[in-house]
């Protein structure tokens, strides 16, 4: 186990770094990587099917879910103050009782761009990256919309032992019971040929933190994604959350969902796990879970003095930069981004 620097952030050479995840997790680690990382590419899941995203699904089958593409959009936005209104902009929501109401005003435009620009995803992510000036490229881990299905136990509590499949991004989140295993559908989607060739060149691979289930475990189910990262040259980790994420993965303990990641991708190795110090404390399959997948553990405190289920960002970049500063970074790397408020 190694302890990470709480207060200084280190100097090794900044990199070619590749963040797979959705919502706020990925959110997170996009904020804090945008100050070590010289170039980032987020790769983003695409089954989404509540709120905005949802409607928009019902309406426009063949559209991607935009939420989780947009909260990376926005995570990634210029820092002067032009760029972070447009950002702004794309997280806004109208309120209201019509037709509008709850709908967020980035899901709508990236929707409008994709029908625009022939129905690509890829061109109209790098158009509305344009508009906000992104400091790094979101592409989607699929070109096609995914649904997400879980296998569920713990459901009828006269038959703790019986599972259920439940089917839905927004049902696997909420579901009573344990989830035990995902699947897409369908079934071994395509994945992104751009998201494939970022992991090929990337120094750096982080996996995490989200919502385990429905926003980073569905990356390796997309069979050429997960390949492209198992035979990636890049040193891979992994990035726990803080707490458990209620409902999805009440009482799975860090080394469980470790476990888990391992049954969905038992090919896959990795380097580091970085997780906050409390997070991990007397967790004791956690050596055996970090053996299995080959990895060191990477501990430091990284929560956020107003929430302890958020990561501060500026140390979660301190521990993301002396993390990745042990992989092949090439010398003379131009300095990141700078820092910005969250």
């Amino acid at each position: 186990m190694t302890h990470l620097p709480r207060n200084t952030i280190a100097d090794p050479a900044v990199q070619k770094v590749v963040a797979l995840g959705g919502g706020h997790g990925l959110a997170a680690t996009l904020g804090a990587l945008r100050r070590v990382a010289a170039e980032i590419t987020a790769i983003v899941t695409v089954g989404d099917d509540g709120g905005s995203s949802g409607r928009i699904r019902r309406e426009l089958p063949s559209v991607l879910p935009p939420g989780d593409l947009r909260m990376a959009l926005a995570a990634l936005a210029a820092d002067d103050e032009w760029h972070q209104v447009i950002a702004t902009v794309l997280q806004h929501r109208f309120g209201g009782q019509g037709a509008l109401a709850g709908h967020s005003a980035g899901n709508l435009l990236l929707t409008a761009v994709t029908e625009v620009l022939d129905n690509d995803p890829v061109a109209a992510l790098d158009a509305v990256g344009k508009v906000v000036g992104a400091v790094g490229r979101v592409l989607p881990m699929s070109l096609v919309p995914l649904e997400i299905a879980a296998r569920v136990s713990g459901i009828d509590p006269h038959h703790p032992g019986d599972t259920r499949r439940i089917r839905g991004q927004v049902a696997v989140a909420t579901t009573p019971g344990r989830v035990e295993s995902i699947e897409l559908l369908p079934d071994s989607p395509p994945a992104c040929p751009e998201a494939c060739t970022a992991i090929a060149r990337a120094d750096a691979i982080v996996l995490g933190p989200g919502s385990w289930f429905s926003s980073v475990l569905p990356h390796l189910l997309v069979p050429d994604l997960r390949r492209a990262i198992e035979s990636s040259p890049a040193r891979r980790y992994v990035s726990l959350n803080l707490q458990p994420q209620a409902g999805e993965t009440d009482n799975f303990t860090p080394a469980q969902l470790l476990t888990t990641l391992a049954a969905h991708a038992p090919q896959l190795r990795i380097d580091g796990v970085i997780a906050d110090e409390r997070a991990v404390a007397d967790d004791v399959g956690l050596e055996d879970a970090l053996d299995a997948l080959g990895a060191e553990l990477l501990v430091t405190d990284l929560a956020s003095a107003r929430s302890s289920r958020s990561h501060d960002p500026v140390k979660y970049a301190m521990a993301l930069r002396t993390a990745l500063g042990t992989s092949r970074a090439a010398e003379g790397v131009a300095a990141g981004p700078g820092e910005r408020a969250q």
